[in-house]
């Protein structure tokens, strides 16, 4: 079981940065893959970005340029550096831990959840 606790949600305006921060219970290197997912009231959550245990990185089509995914393995902790907000950025923001065990049982892990609002 991992445990996810993200950090750094708050309230911006548009235009501006926040960082997300989210810290794992054990070592990231051992994920498969970390992610962030956002889910806006009415919506459906959806990947934002997502980095892989090789340290390749994949982004939503609407936060590309804006959002960078990186991580820190010493600490055990992913980031999400997000420039340029706008007011559909607006969600709870969650950290997501997908692992594979034996090339086929995948389990999810997610956290509590981060509110981001952009708004002027």
């Amino acid at each position: 079981q991992v445990q996810l606790v993200e950090s750094g949600g708050g309230l911006v305006q548009p235009g501006g940065s926040l960082r997300l921060s989210c810290a794992a219970s054990e070592s990231i290197f051992s994920i498969n893959a970390m992610g962030w997912y956002r889910q806006a009231p009415g919506k459906e959550r959806e990947l934002v970005a997502r980095i892989l245990n090789a340290g390749s990185t994949n982004y939503a089509d609407s936060v590309k340029g804006r959002f960078t995914i990186s991580r820190d393995i010493a600490k055990n902790t992913v980031y999400l550096q997000m420039n340029s907000l706008k007011p559909e950025d607006t969600a709870v923001y969650y950290c997501n831990a997908h692992r594979v065990v034996a090339g086929a049982y995948e389990y999810d892990y997610w956290g509590q959840g981060t509110q981001v609002t952009v708004s002027s």
